[in-house]
This record gives C-alpha cells, structure tokens and sequence, in this order.
C-alpha cells in the first residue's frame, strides 16, 4: 500500500539455506521481497548479495545472480520450451538472435528436473496452475542463479502440488547449493521446509532464526492474535501447528 514502511529489519541468509518470510496479510512480507527484488526501492539501508550492494549490480549481472519466481505463472500463449529458455536471455550477447545448443542443454535439462519437459510443445495456457508453477521454476534455473525468490510458490495450489512443489525447491536447495527465500502463508509447510525463518509484523521483522525458535506459539499468537498449539512432528521433529476453534476453546473454559 502507499506509504507502508519497513523499519528495523535486519537478517543475514547464509548461502545453501532454504529461508521463509511469514507473517501475517499487512505484516510486510511483500513489501520486503520487492525491496529485495529491486522492485521497489529503499530509502534506507542496504541489501548485499555476498557484500555487493544489489542496487550496485547493472541488471544483466542480477539476473544472472537472482532468479525470481512470482506467485502466479504467465499462462500466455507461448510454448512451454519457448518460456523456459527465457531465462537464458541475461547471457545472450547483444547481436545474438538465436539461442545456443547450451541454451537448448539447460533448458531440457531443467525442464527434466522439474517434470515439464512432457510439455515442452505445449503452451503455458495449456498447463494447470502447478504445472505452470514447475515450468515458471525451471526457467528460473536455466538463469542459473545463486539466489532464487519466490513470492508464495503454492498459494492456489492443492496439497499434492504444494508437496511436490516444496519438495523439489528442497531438492534444488541440497542439491545445487542454491540459496532459497520464499514467501510462505502455510506456517506448517514453513516450518517443514525451511531452516531459517523471518516473521514480519507491521512492517518490522518480529522474530528471525530457526523454525524451533520462530514457531512457539507466544511469537504465533503475538503476531497472529490466534490460540494455537505447537508440538513437534513426530517424523520430522519440526514444529508443527494446530488451531483451536473457538467452539472448542469455549468448551474448554467451562470444563
């Protein structure tokens, strides 16, 4: 909104970890990504991508560091192969019409990661939401970046898409050592995924660090106004969360 502020934030994302903004709707958790995307510039302060101030970087050089999945996918009328290799586009040379067979390598390579390459002849508009999602990722990885953004990977998606989806962002985080902040509303799927989380609340940043320490329910109720129980996933051993209706709570304060 006009004239929202961020103030007092500070965090350091060490590389190779897999970090989660949460908080509440209004709390800044947009307002930040796009402060760190470039998309809206700060007043104040600064955001460094290993000690390089980002608003420093001439934009060719960021895309090739900062790949950027937003929360819904283009469903255009362009082929699926065609949208992945546009993230080749910050390394083409000035007078180069055509993508190289390097070009075409990782594209396959990361439509074959994320499961796309099956639709690589079909349009965008063709794919169901998830789909679209996979296929907006791998062209994020064909930048081959160091830092990928993702403004909330699985709002609108069911509980299978938002599995995969999670566990394939997972995967790439272990496996190529790429450094992960993400938007997440599902404070479950937060605590599941990541190993580093930032709670925002009226523009500041209200509690950092690891799930164990983000997600009890004093710092969920202070931020969220909501009675929750916290326990640990017996599997996992990462929090999890359960709300308590207010049928319930009613009951309870009878009893």
């Amino acid at each position: 909104p006009s004239g929202f502020m961020l103030e007092k934030i500070n965090f350091d994302i060490q590389k190779g970890s897999f970090a989660g903004i949460i908080g509440p709707n209004g709390s800044g958790k947009t307002t930040l990504f796009k402060s760190i995307t470039g998309e809206i510039s700060i007043i104040e302060g600064d955001i460094l991508l290993n000690n390089t101030n980002i608003s420093t970087i001439a934009p060719r050089q960021k895309a090739r560091k900062i790949a950027i999945v937003t929360q819904n996918a283009e469903a255009a009328d362009i082929l699926v192969e065609d949208y992945v290799l546009m993230g080749r586009f910050p390394y083409k040379s000035t007078f180069q019409l055509f993508e190289s067979k390097e070009d075409y390598a990782l594209a396959n390579k990361f439509m074959k990661l994320t499961g796309v390459l099956k639709y690589k002849d079909k349009l965008m508009s063709e794919l169901s939401g998830g789909e679209q999602q996979l296929a907006a990722i791998a062209r994020a990885l064909t930048q081959e970046p160091e830092l990928l953004l993702l403004d909330e990977p699985t709002s609108h998606l069911d509980i299978s898409h938002q599995v995969q989806i999670l566990n394939l962002i997972q995967q790439l985080n272990e496996d190529l050592d790429l450094t992960v902040l993400m938007i997440i509303h599902d404070l479950n799927l937060a605590g599941e995924y990541c190993n580093y989380l930032i709670m925002m609340n009226n523009g500041k940043l209200h509690t950092k660090g690891t799930p164990k320490q983000v997600l009890n329910y004093k710092h969920i109720e202070e931020v969220y106004k909501t009675v929750v129980i916290t326990q640990e996933n017996p599997l996992s051993k990462k929090p999890a969360i359960f709300l308590v209706s207010g049928k319930t709570l009613n009951m309870n304060k009878h009893d």
